[in-house]
């Protein structure tokens, strides 16, 4: 069967680029922070909490852009590691909050060179114009300077 030319479009398909080359920067990531005990998707958690404090499952899974059960997963490698814990919300005890531990901050810290130095690698590898364009279509700053001083969402007052 020969190809249908109409189809040849096709391997110039967003999706799949992007897909790949997110595979592709997991990946540099990953082998970056391996000396350091952690995986790219660890190191963005640990960042996040250390940047914005305590957050609900919820809310984490919101600011990451991850699935409340992919976010579960990794909470819970880095719990069994010591860099976070995860506890009942005392305002609202459906609510679980995720929190940055000591040894999260000294395990974040000791990554953050390495970690620099890939992000700059990379961005110089792709362009810097290609990595804002990146970050844009990703809807900006993955953590942004509001979600940093307060909840993203106003607490339920409770009845009495």
């Amino acid at each position: 069967m020969k190809p249908d030319p109409a189809v040849l479009e096709t391997t110039q398909c967003l999706c799949l680029a992007s897909r790949r080359a997110a595979r592709a920067i997991t990946r540099e990531f990953d082998r970056a922070l391996r000396p350091h005990g952690l995986r790219a998707t660890q190191f963005t958690l640990l960042s996040a909490l250390h940047l914005t404090g305590p957050r609900s499952i919820g809310e984490l899974a919101e600011l990451l852009g991850l699935d409340r059960t992919t976010l579960t997963r990794n909470l819970a490698i880095a719990q069994a590691c010591g860099w976070v814990t995860v506890r009942v919300d005392r305002e609202d005890a459906r609510s679980r909050l995720a929190e940055f531990t000591a040894q999260g901050s000294r395990t974040l810290g000791s990554a953050l060179a390495t970690w620099r130095k890939t992000q700059q690698g990379l961005t110089e590898a792709i362009g810097a114009q290609t990595a804002a364009s990146l970050r844009m279509l990703a809807g900006g700053p993955c953590v942004s300077v509001a979600q940093t001083t307060a909840r993203s969402r106003p607490r339920k007052e409770t009845q009495r």
